[in-house]
């Protein structure tokens, strides 16, 4: 994704003859886009990128920028898949359905709690990396964690007899509670998994790959997708639907928007609110039928 972004830059200076300030900007937002689509997604690859992906990006963007941000933002995308169209470097622009801020924006399909189970328990064996796996899947699904913050998770920010994890990431400091089967799958692979991963090296990463080096960010993206097609999920499966599923299935379930807002390290209440009306249609049916301004 660098080198093709970068040629988009080269482009916009030597050939469009834009200023230095103009491809400054689209510079920091499309690094800003290659960071998230990497860091939270796991896609290395612009071809990769879905228009799901794009929702969830844009979606992430309305909750946390100003609209005029926001319209920046898209626009600098748009700018990119135009030019990658145009130099054959992928088939289609995804950019085309993509709605302005202010407009209604649907949240990308949420697992039900069947097919987040199903997920979850896909790693069975009881081999090193099966235990990783199903701690892994467990945690992010108990506390809603983002794969940027699962991979930099030390073995002391766990508090197994307290249900407790300590996260840190991005200035915030926050602390989740998890429940019985986190604890169940995180004891086990500590107890049974994670010293035979770690060979001869010692680390203070909790989650590890073979070389008993830190996982990656793309090592947990890839995973999350094997089990996905596994569990024989029809939607499209990444570490967000379990930050996702983790909020909807909470408010489903009677947990207030407070709550979930400190959890998920949102600064303020809209962030959240999405997810309260992803599974209430008819809140926006009854609005339809009712309001004397439709």
């Amino acid at each position: 994704m660098e080198e093709r972004m970068e040629q988009f830059i080269t482009y916009l200076g030597q050939v469009r003859g834009l200023s230095e300030n103009t491809v400054l900007s689209y510079r920091r937002d499309l690094l800003h886009f290659k960071n998230y689509m990497e860091g939270e997604l796991g896609i290395s690859d612009f071809r990769e990128v879905t228009p799901d992906c794009l929702e969830d990006y844009f979606c992430m963007l309305e909750q946390e920028k100003k609209p005029s941000t926001v319209s920046r933002h898209m626009c600098s995308v748009r700018a990119l898949y135009r030019y990658l169209v145009k130099m054959y470097l992928v088939k289609e622009d995804i950019t085309e359905r993509l709605r302005s801020p202010g407009v209604q924006r649907d949240m990308p399909e949420v697992l039900t709690v069947e097919e987040a189970k199903a997920l979850v328990e896909q790693p069975s064996g009881a081999g090193p990396r099966q235990l990783r796996d199903r701690a892994i899947l467990e945690l992010m699904y108990a506390t809603g964690i983002k794969v940027s913050e699962l991979v930099v998770l030390k073995v002391s920010d766990v508090n197994l007899r307290l249900g407790l994890l300590h996260c840190r990431e991005e200035g915030k400091d926050l602390v989740i509670p998890f429940g019985n089967c986190a604890r169940s799958a995180l004891l086990q692979y500590l107890d049974e998994g994670r010293d035979a991963l770690l060979a001869e090296d010692r680390c203070e990463i909790l989650f590890v790959n073979y070389s008993g080096a830190a996982m990656t960010r793309q090592g947990v993206w890839k995973l999350i997708r094997r089990y996905g097609e596994l569990a024989g999920i029809q939607k499209e499966v990444n570490p967000h639907s379990l930050r996702h599923a983790f909020a909807v299935h909470l408010i489903e379930n009677g947990a207030d928007l407070q709550s979930v807002q400190e959890m998920m390290g949102h600064a303020g209440r809209a962030a959240t609110q999405i997810y309260a009306a992803a599974r209430r249609p008819e809140n926006r049916e009854a609005y339809s039928r009712n309001h004397p301004r439709k």
